[in-house]
């Protein structure tokens, strides 16, 4: 905010960069909170429900994106709110050309499903690159302990499934048929003497055989994340593409960091662009060319681009509408 002839000028861009966002009120603004993986401690929603009762309304919004917003906030109370929620350590988020707060789902603490620890890499991820600057538009990280993928990987600039890799041991299998039964990708079918066959082309990674086989002859031969990039929505969605596979908890940050910066170099002049449509324009092979070098057992030889998703809203006639 800024004096200009006895009058105060608020600069909305800047405060809706550090996640202060403009409401149709006069003088009222959303404050969006900085919740990564959408899990918070009870002292901090305790403390988040006083001071929306002190400063905002009857109650908070929850967004699609796991955070808590403060709504109806008097732009006069910004110092107040912040002040206040720093004494649970509860920040506020932002938005612009930036890394923001990542999703996750609940990951492989208590999911029966989940395959990854999707909490503390969504943590890792907002302590090392929250906020880092792109330069070109916003970015988005999610996370899915499994391919049940609840938080929708493929739709955000990069997304990370969850996944394992089974492998049979025949020695120890009792051909009780519960794997191929239970499979519901036919990735493993009945074969000679009703002994299972894998067909890998066919499996999802959910790594449903390894935990329901009773004689242990499925176990985990490799299990990371599969990697999604170039996914938004929005406008003009965008589902991302598959550029790794069986990528290490380790190696997650620093996926994110390289995807960063071939981003920030390629986009360079283009404007206001998301990640995906630099990959349409560039070509996925300039981003996996840059990967492999780092992640070479884990990036994969080639891809296809994102896909664009017609929205059929283009071209309606008066009729339609």
């Amino acid at each position: 905010m800024t004096q200009n002839s006895g009058k105060t000028t608020i600069d909305l861009k800047n405060l809706k960069a550090g996640g202060f966002i403009k409401e149709l009120g006069k003088d009222l603004f959303t404050v969006r909170l900085r919740v990564p993986g959408g899990r918070m401690s009870i002292e901090k929603l305790k403390k988040i429900a006083k001071v929306a009762e002190k400063y905002g309304s009857e109650g908070v919004h929850l967004s699609v994106r796991q955070s808590i917003e403060l709504i109806h906030i008097n732009f006069k109370d910004f110092d107040a709110v912040v002040e206040e929620l720093a004494e649970v350590g509860q920040e506020v988020a932002s938005c612009g050309p930036r890394l923001r707060v990542p999703v996750a789902c609940g990951g492989c603490e208590y999911n029966p499903n989940g395959l990854m620890d999707t909490q503390q890499a969504a943590l890792e991820v907002d302590r090392e690159l929250f906020g880092s600057m792109t330069g070109h538009h916003k970015f988005k990280v999610g996370f899915s302990g499994c391919p049940h993928d609840c938080p929708k990987a493929a739709i955000n600039d990069v997304g990370f499934v969850g996944a394992v890799r089974p492998e049979w041991n025949g020695e120890n299998c009792l051909t009780c048929g519960l794997c191929s039964g239970a499979c519901r990708e036919g990735a493993i079918v009945p074969g000679e003497d009703q002994r299972p066959v894998f067909l890998a082309e066919n499996c999802l990674y959910c790594g449903d055989c390894v935990k329901l086989c009773p004689a242990e002859a499925w176990h985990v031969l490799k299990k990371g994340y599969a990697v999604y990039a170039g996914g938004k929505w929005g406008r003009r969605p965008m589902v991302g593409t598959l550029i790794a596979t069986f990528l290490p908890a380790d190696q997650v940050v620093p996926i994110i960091r390289e995807i960063l910066s071939w981003y920030q170099e390629q986009a360079e002049g283009m404007g206001r662009i998301r990640l995906g449509e630099v990959l349409l324009q560039k070509g996925i092979e300039s981003l996996l060319d840059r990967l492999r070098t780092t992640f070479p057992n884990s990036v994969k030889l080639e891809t296809t681009a994102p896909t664009v998703i017609d929205r059929q809203i283009r071209g309606l006639n008066s009729a339609e509408c």
